[in-house]
């Protein structure tokens, strides 16, 4: 445990807004951290700077090369490790009094209520909308306060849910976006900058819940834009017709991300790779035409350039209605993109123009490099 007495804490110490007692606060808090990549790259380290005694981490993902330019929390050297592993290993540089526990698996309904139940505060730096969810319900049913942040391009948000105080996050958003309304960082792109002011916001109303020092976030979001350097407050209240959160659920099936096993428009990585195994696809010459080409990539060049299945014609998203016209309407076809929404968008626009063999693949080349293709980039 940190020494709230300790010099290197002066500086904050001095405050007259804060003082030795919210100091010794920070020492014996316990924090969980849902997420350590972009968000948690700037909470983490913040917090452990500060002084809070101890942090959980929880984070599946491990490290990869397009990471690094918004979680500065890793390195190169960190590439393919988890990043909670380099996350502690981080802190322990800045810090090695702040204890780090590591989860490195994913926060799911069943598991979050245990490796929750000793924190003081959760903070969710996820980028999902089903671990959003499950991360206010969490808080929720154990009277936790949430501190949460969303980025997406060059703007984001901030804002604190604490049911025991004041509204939570399902009275802002009693119900998620569409499936792939919302592009993630990889579809999208993120500008590294608002995810360092995101994640700053989110430490700063940390630190501010586990000392009492000031007025959190509770009932309002704070909104930034990188491009105009703007800050917005949103006030929000209860929702009269919000239904109570008294257990966890299905957070997949809620957002309507779950894998339907019975669909059959969709293809497992698995499945796709005994396909490709009995009927090898070779890379096509430069003249083969679309309705040759079993496997369609409606990712973009960048990312196809990383990393691609073999045989894999690119046909972008935004481009596919022009190449409709070169696409064989009874032909096979098995669409992929990161992590399968813009396939089943694409899906889904194809089956609309009288396509009836078009499948897609479930999770996308993400799916496919951690269950077929260790060894394939990641991003």
């Amino acid at each position: 445990m940190p020494d709230a007495t300790s010099p290197r804490y002066a500086r904050q110490t001095i405050l007259p807004e804060f003082g030795p007692e919210a100091q010794r606060r920070l020492a014996a808090a316990r924090v969980l951290v849902v997420g350590a990549g972009g968000l948690g790259s700037h909470v983490i380290p913040a917090l452990a700077a500060a002084g809070v005694g101890e942090i959980a981490v929880v984070d599946d993902d491990v490290v990869e090369l397009s990471n690094l330019h918004r979680q500065t929390l890793h390195g190169v050297d960190d590439l393919g490790a988890f990043k909670t592993a380099s996350a502690a290993e981080s802190v322990a540089r800045l810090d090695p009094d702040v204890r780090v526990t590591q989860h490195p698996t994913r926060f799911t309904a069943g598991n979050a209520l245990r490796i929750a139940a000793d924190a003081d505060l959760v903070i969710d730096g996820s980028d999902n909308f089903p671990t959003r969810y499950l991360a206010n319900d969490v808080a929720v049913l154990l009277r936790l306060p949430l501190v949460w942040g969303a980025v997406s391009r060059f703007g984001g948000q901030v804002g604190v849910a604490w049911a025991a105080r004041g509204p939570h996050y399902r009275d802002l958003f009693p119900a998620p976006p569409p499936p792939g309304s919302v592009l993630s960082c990889a579809e999208g792109g993120v500008f590294p900058a608002t995810v360092a002011v995101i994640g700053a916001l989110m430490a700063a109303e940390a630190l501010k819940v586990l000392t009492g020092v000031g007025e959190p976030l509770v009932g309002r979001i704070a909104l930034y834009d990188a491009l105009t350097a703007s800050f917005e407050k949103v006030a929000y209240d209860r929702d009269p017709a919000g239904v109570p959160v008294e257990r966890l659920i299905d957070y997949d099936a809620f957002c309507g991300t779950a894998a339907d096993e019975s669909d059959p428009v969709s293809v497992t990585p698995t499945e796709l790779a005994a396909e490709l195994a009995a009927e090898p696809a070779a890379e096509p010459a430069a003249d083969v035409r679309l309705i040759d080409v079993r496997l369609i990539d409606v990712r973009e060049p960048w990312e196809h350039d990383i990393a691609h299945l073999a045989g894999a014609r690119l046909v972008p998203l935004a481009t596919l209605p022009d190449a409709v016209a070169g696409l064989d309407p009874d032909a096979r076809y098995v669409l992929y993109c990161h992590h399968g929404v813009r396939s089943r968008n694409a899906l889904d626009y194809l089956v609309a123009q009288g396509f009836t063999g078009v499948r897609h693949l479930e999770g996308g080349i993400d799916a496919w490099a951690r269950e077929v293709a260790p060894g394939m980039p990641r991003y």
